[in-house]
């Protein structure tokens, strides 16, 4: 994409963004929405980066956190059978609705090569809107939250990294959620970290 030609990644001068978020400088009256990444094929950090730098490419939105990254083993399946997966949050602004953000996410999905031949299946990229504000809606395209991000604590906790006071909307909180799940099989990786995008 050429940079210059967009009017939503001109660099904001230092005293403006003292002066006010800059998100806000960029996007009109915009809503927040948790993101969850994750990938077990390939060069797994760069594929995550990639999605993250993808998603601040995307008109309408600005990524605002990224968690630091996790290993997990593979939910639901033999841990032996597949390479375990680098998973983040990334905490986002945007005045993109839902359904065009889920559009997003499957369009990065399809540029790195996600196959989706198996239900947890292995992955190049999972890209997966967690919540939306607060929205909650059972639309079987995009439930909302997601279905399944409650009870998931490679997903609980990267977001309650970046969020601590975070809420799954219908759960509650997602320290709470965590503390109750715990976090085996999730270990934190202090040696591999995602960059906010310039």
């Amino acid at each position: 994409m050429n940079v210059s030609s967009d009017p939503t990644v001109q660099p904001v001068p230092a005293s403006v963004v003292e002066q006010v978020d800059a998100a806000d400088v960029t996007l009109s009256n915009p809503k927040r929405a948790v993101i969850s990444l994750g990938s077990n094929l390939g060069n797994r950090l760069e594929t995550l980066q990639g999605a993250v730098d993808a998603l601040e490419d995307t008109p309408g939105l600005r990524v605002k956190a990224v968690s630091p990254v996790y290993e997990t083993e593979p939910w639901g399946v033999d841990p032996a059978s597949q390479p375990s997966y680098f998973n983040a949050v990334v905490l986002i602004k945007t005045t993109l609705p839902p359904d065009s953000l889920l559009e997003r996410g499957h369009a990065i999905e399809e540029a790195f090569e996600r196959v989706r031949d198996e239900r947890w299946g292995p992955r190049t990229i999972d890209v997966d809107i967690l919540a939306y504000q607060d929205v909650v809606s059972d639309d079987p395209r995009l439930t909302l939250p997601h279905p399944r991000a409650h009870e998931r604590a490679f997903v609980l906790a990267p977001w309650h990294d970046v969020d601590p006071e975070a809420q799954v909307p219908g759960h509650g909180a997602v320290a709470a959620l965590l503390s109750e799940i715990g976090r085996e099989g999730v270990t934190p990786r202090a040696d591999l970290e995602l960059r906010l995008p310039e």
